[in-house]
């Protein structure tokens, strides 16, 4: 370029060519807005009307430019695109070459085409040739979808997705080159090609759907509903026993008759279990410590559970060895109780803990 600019015998074509080198390499650099005229001429060692001569201005020297890359780009692509009868990967490797080839040879050209440019000539632009591209991938792929009995509703889709996919990944590695173009290829074609040959007749979405959140819901649902009815089972297995707090329960109920679980008793209406108990415990207290225990089970043994257990539920145990009556062990255990009621005084009977 510098040798072009420095020679002043330059015919008008070898001029125009120096000027389309220049401004490429600006457009690649700066972009088409942030490039001015001025400085196309300066780095082409001419004047501005040279600039105007040849191209109007500097859109229209963009336009050239711009023109030149699409017509390469799309030579090569359309050619990687020209054998559909060959199998479909080898159709797919050749053209991710294709536009990896031109991005290494045309570097400043890819830079032109993918950076901003006038909206002035839509048409022209780089996502034009890709739309043009990705049209002739649909046809490619409708034509591999009916011969493997696929749906081809979504196929504009994956053309798009397989053109932009194959560009970006070409414009991530312009400016990176750390893997030789061979096998960037390879990388492109491994996921496209897996995921073509993968494909679902009916894709949909496993766990962000509205399908897949309506399903989560139900199963929430039901197990929170079984979870309800094991706690609602094991409270109900648990609300037999009565205990009143404070009073010797668990030893007048242990001891009053041998049943083996009293989880499954409850008290019969009207007759509260815990008054059995209370009224054994005084029992005891009055008999003194000696018969404190016995008399403390024999009393919630008459009061909760000969009372409060409908007929037929009382244990074998207690159907084995009858209980004596209050009276009778009051009598036997205490001599002085009976004194006490042989000089006028009331002593314990049955009727007195009921």
């Amino acid at each position: 370029m510098e040798r072009m600019g420095n020679s002043s015998r330059m015919t008008s074509f070898q001029r125009r060519e120096q000027l389309i080198e220049v401004g490429r390499a600006l457009f690649a650099a700066k972009g088409f807005e942030a490039t001015s005229v001025e400085e196309i001429a300066t780095n082409a060692k001419v004047s501005k009307p040279i600039v105007y001569e040849h191209f109007g201005g500097k859109e229209g020297l963009y336009a050239v430019v711009v023109d030149r890359e699409m017509q390469a780009l799309t030579n090569a692509i359309a050619t990687a695109l020209s054998e559909p009868s060959e199998h479909p990967r080898q159709i797919v490797e050749r053209t991710a070459l294709a536009l990896l080839t031109y991005i290494e040879e045309h570097t400043e050209g890819f830079q032109v085409l993918v950076r901003d440019s006038p909206s002035t000539d839509p048409a022209g632009s780089f996502y034009s040739l890709l739309g043009d591209v990705s049209i002739r991938v649909e046809d490619l792929l409708t034509a591999a979808f009916k011969k493997q009995r696929l749906p081809a509703r979504g196929v504009p889709y994956y053309a798009q997705m397989l053109v932009g996919m194959t560009v970006f990944t070409g414009q991530y590695w312009a400016d990176r080159r750390k893997v030789s173009k061979e096998q960037l290829a390879a990388y492109i074609v491994d996921l496209a090609w897996h995921g073509l040959s993968r494909l679902s007749p009916k894709p949909e979405l496993r766990y962000e759907s509205e399908k897949a959140r309506r399903l989560a819901a139900r199963e929430a649902e039901r197990a929170a509903r079984a979870a309800g009815m094991a706690a609602g089972s094991a409270g109900h297995a648990n609300s037999g026993a009565v205990v009143a707090p404070g009073t010797p329960g668990n030893s007048g109920v242990s001891g009053a008759s041998g049943i083996s679980s009293l989880s499954s008793i409850s008290d019969a209406p009207g007759v509260p279990g815990s008054a059995g108990i209370a009224a054994g415990s005084a029992m005891g207290s009055a008999m003194g410590s000696a018969t404190n225990s016995a008399m403390g089970s024999a009393g919630a043994g008459n009061g909760s559970i000969a009372a409060g257990i409908p007929a037929g539920v009382v244990s074998a145990a207690n159907t084995a060895a009858p209980m004596p009556s209050l009276a009778h062990l009051a009598a036997k255990s205490e001599p002085a109780a009976a004194r006490s009621s042989a000089a006028g005084g009331e002593g314990l009977t049955d009727s007195d803990l009921l």
